[in-house]
């Protein structure tokens, strides 16, 4: 079974740096928080670490994990909607390549196994 992914803890940083305006304070939780974070959307850790080493870096480590994490589920949840249209309507070409076009620009590995995932479950369909 995959590993649980929690991303309240970002989120929540996310919506106070970036939308309240608070400061981002690089303690030893923070930079955890933002080094697994950057794993799980597919950063580098030695992109993360760089970007660990100035505030104006760790800011922006921040706005892009926070982007792929809303940006990878937006646009899944989207296609995840146009596919059971088209099953619902018989069209299995449709559904499945809602999930290819979602696999040929996703980098956030938990969305591409979802979409693997869906396509892949579509194999004993017309």
């Amino acid at each position: 079974m995959p590993e649980r992914i929690d991303w309240d803890p970002i989120r929540a940083l996310a919506r106070r740096v970036l939308r309240e305006g608070a400061p981002l304070v690089l303690n030893d939780e923070v930079r955890a928080l933002l080094r697994r974070t950057a794993r799980e959307v597919a950063i580098s850790d030695a992109d993360a670490e760089q970007a660990l080493a100035s505030d104006t870096g760790a800011l922006e480590l921040l706005r892009e994990s926070s982007r792929r994490i809303t940006d990878g589920s937006n646009r899944l949840m989207d296609a995840l909607h146009r596919m059971y249209r088209h099953q619902k309507a018989g069209d299995f070409d449709s559904a499945r390549q809602e999930m290819r076009d979602v696999l040929a620009v996703e980098v956030v590995p938990r969305y591409r196994e979802t979409a693997q995932g869906q396509l892949e479950g579509m194999d004993d369909m017309p």
